[in-house]
């Protein structure tokens, strides 16, 4: 019984920070902040299913394959979102209106984006 109440909390909070995640996504203003968003929100709803799953099973394989996803998921998420990130920087992606910090601005490695950006920023004058 008291197993059981664990399992649902462990979901139910999981659940929740899947569906702020994916609110996120759809009130984020630009690329970047949804990205942010997506990646915690989404890896921490990950965690709490994942451990879930591990309590309920009650195997030794089944929670060392949940510890395993967990692990490979903490690695690769903030990866993946960083690339993507500079990725879209580089394509020319706009930053938000309001962004008040471009710490890629002056970097050679990331002036293709740059210029898309100057043009962007003058047509708006």
């Amino acid at each position: 019984m008291m197993i059981e109440a664990v399992v649902a909390v462990f979901l139910l909070t999981g659940s929740l920070f899947m569906l702020l995640a994916a609110i996120g996504i759809l009130r984020m203003p630009d690329l970047y902040m949804r990205i942010g968003t997506s990646t915690k929100a989404s890896t921490l709803g990950l965690v709490c299913i994942l451990t879930a799953v591990a309590i309920h099973f009650h195997e030794v394989g089944t929670a060392a394959r949940a510890v395993a996803t967990v692990v490979f998921i903490f690695l690769t998420a903030p990866i993946a979102a960083h690339m993507i990130g500079r990725a879209g920087y580089v394509v020319g992606v706009p930053l938000w209106e309001r962004s008040i910090v471009d710490e890629l601005k002056d970097r050679e490695d990331a002036s293709a984006g740059n210029s898309h950006r100057q043009e962007a920023s003058e047509q708006d004058r």
